[in-house]
């Protein structure tokens, strides 16, 4: 039997949305921090764009060839560099993390995440009326 995709879907989203609440905590613990640079983490469409490119990989058969998938399942939301704001600029200590962005991003985090498991709880709930009748 295939698992239902919308419950992976929906575990992927729930991983993403929590490496980039930690991601986002800690910008605005360094907010003070001298020569900061502010980070995100790879949009979710690249994620998903990502995990569809397949999980099998070609056999190397010498270590410096390269396989293709170095990036393990839970390892692929990658870390980048926020681009800059251009209100906030880079301030005086060199810091590039703007508090009303980041404040900003981590309630669009927490609104994801409602979604998310609002629309698992539902879809669960509906599996549970099938299975009942």
């Amino acid at each position: 039997m295939q698992p239902i995709q919308l419950f992976d879907l929906a575990s992927r989203q729930a991983e993403w949305l929590q490496v980039r609440q930690e991601v986002v905590a800690g910008n605005i613990a360094n907010a003070n921090t001298p020569k900061f640079r502010a980070k995100d983490v790879t949009p979710f469409q690249a994620v998903l764009d990502n995990q569809n490119q397949g999980t099998v990989g070609m056999a190397a058969t010498n270590p410096m060839h390269f396989t293709g998938n170095d990036v393990s399942a839970s390892g692929d939301v990658a870390t980048e560099e926020a681009p800059l704001n251009q209100e906030i600029g880079v301030q005086e200590s060199g810091n590039t993390v703007g508090l009303e962005d980041e404040l900003a991003k981590s309630g669009d985090i927490q609104r994801q995440y409602s979604l998310n498991t609002a629309l698992v709880s539902s879809f669960h709930r509906m599996m549970l009326m099938t299975v009942k009748q």
